[in-house]
């Protein structure tokens, strides 16, 4: 009767946890995220480089505007394409494991990580506005870093490791001005790519 009782408990603990919880998030997702962000941070690279800049020499706190639309048009390209591999492997997640993906879950861990995300957009368009752009890139890791600490509750608890990791990276960055694209590359590639390996494994 007590090993009944034990695993009545756990699947009542299952059904809540996928009730409450997107538990959809695929591990894959963010190592694909990842990987589109090391390729943006070296196409970024090259695009200093092309457009004369040194970036590990040189003082480059002036850009052209053509140089600032193609570096805002290449962070959209990368965010399209995290989206993508994001919205794929959560679908084939879910249909792997049967679940339904638009929840009531969905819907709140969603719009928790776009509150902050959006605030984010808002303060960093002003930040571009004013030719402010070595606050760029920490802001972008801070605010990020606040919507997966907001989003946390509703999906895998190991999700604010990585929101944690992402605001004290940005945090660092701001004592580190001028070398946004290491610290870019370092939060949104590396340690995507690393805690995408670990959720992978842990809930594959």
């Amino acid at each position: 009767m007590t090993e009944k009782h034990q695993e009545d408990l756990v699947h009542i603990r299952s059904m809540m946890e996928r009730s409450s919880r997107f538990i959809s998030l695929s591990g894959l997702s963010g190592v694909f995220a990842g990987l589109s962000a090391l390729l943006g941070g070296v196409y970024v690279y090259q695009l200093f480089k092309a457009n004369g800049i040194e970036y590990f020499e040189d003082n480059h706190q002036l850009y052209s505007f053509s140089l600032i639309t193609e570096l805002i048009l290449t962070a959209f390209v990368i965010l399209f394409f995290a989206l993508a591999f994001g919205i794929f492997f959560t679908v084939r997640k879910s249909k792997k494991l049967n679940l339904p993906i638009w929840t009531s879950a969905t819907k709140n861990m969603l719009f928790n990580l776009a509150i902050p995300l959006i605030a984010g957009a808002i303060f960093c368009f002003a930040l571009i506005y004013h030719q402010l752009f070595v606050l760029v890139a920490p802001s972008t890791l801070i605010f990020y870093g606040l919507a997966l600490l907001n989003a946390e509750k509703y999906t895998y608890s190991d999700i604010k490791y990585l929101g944690f990791s992402e605001v004290i990276l940005g945090s660092v960055a701001l004592f580190f001005l001028g070398y946004g694209l290491v610290f870019w590359i370092l939060g949104f590639g590396i340690l995507h790519i690393f805690y995408g390996l670990l959720l992978f494994k842990k809930y594959k």
